[in-house]
């Protein structure tokens, strides 16, 4: 009798396996790969948006940053109806993200208290000028899951600059905001002017007031003029725009408007930007 049992265990058994394989196997076809990229995305800052609203599919996005619809936001039209969250990490966290994307949202601390509640963390570079940004973009992309966009935006971007005209020798553009602002070297702005084909009037590094000393006995060939359309850091009492030697380069010399969603954050459209000053150089 055991011999009998053992001879109809050994006959059943692999046939028993063989359906169990053989059903596993039509329930993983059925339903289909799982999604591995990130889910429930969280964004804490205008920056970080623009990535994953490029990047990202709107049903993988929990929630943008309360800037993400403003007008110097360049996606700001991707954000129509997507709920937003202020980068406050109690706000976050009850959310449940899969991951939190940011630039400066939440402050310094923000990766690791967020690491500490177990909650992801994908950080945007800072790019200081366009190959950084070409390396910042192909690294959020991957971060997102979407490592062939990325590279087909920084593709793209090559094609741009490689189509730009040569730099027109010895013209010099100054980058004004309404707030009295400019930048010199070592500043994305810079770069951007020089990508333009301009030297950069501004010959001081960094951020800083427009110089009213030079321009009182010079004047740049052309004036980038940044944010004027939406005037955002309005002129304050005693900004360096209220001053007549300013406001006579606005009114008499040659002016490019700058969208200033171009330059809020260093990301591809950025060479809306530096196309817009190409063609203004060229005239």
């Amino acid at each position: 009798m055991p011999r009998i049992r053992w001879i109809f265990l050994s006959t059943v058994w692999p046939f028993v396996l063989a359906l169990t394989v053989s059903g596993c196997s039509v329930g993983a076809t059925e339903t289909g790969p799982r999604d591995v990229r990130p889910q429930r995305i969280v964004t804490l800052d205008f920056c970080a948006d623009q990535y994953v609203l490029k990047f990202v599919e709107r049903d993988r996005i929990l929630a943008v940053s309360p800037d993400a619809g403003r007008e110097f936001s360049y996606m700001r039209d991707h954000a129509a109806g997507l709920p937003s969250v202020r980068p406050v990490a109690e706000d976050v966290i009850i959310l449940k993200p899969g991951l939190v994307v940011r630039s400066y949202g939440g402050g310094s601390q923000a990766s690791a208290m967020y690491a500490r509640a177990g909650v992801p963390v994908h950080n945007v570079g800072w790019a200081g000028d366009i190959e950084a940004i070409m390396h910042v973009i192909r690294e959020t992309a991957q971060a997102l899951g979407s490592p062939e966009q990325g590279l087909a935006v920084v593709k793209e971007m090559q094609s741009r600059l490689a189509a730009l005209p040569n730099r027109v020798t010895g013209a010099d553009a100054l980058y004004m905001t309404p707030g009295g602002v400019s930048s010199g070297p070592g500043s994305l702005i810079h770069e951007m002017l020089i990508a333009a084909g301009f030297g950069n009037f501004q010959t001081r590094p960094g951020w800083g007031p427009i110089p009213l000393e030079r321009l009182a006995y010079k004047r740049p060939d052309l004036i980038a003029a940044g944010f004027f359309e939406s005037m955002t850091n309005h002129p304050h009492m005693w900004s360096p725009m209220r001053h007549p030697v300013a406001i006579a380069q606005l009114q008499h010399g040659a002016v490019a408007p700058i969208d200033g969603s171009w330059t809020a954050c260093g990301a591809w459209f950025l060479m809306d930007a530096v196309e817009s000053l190409s063609a203004a150089a060229q005239r």
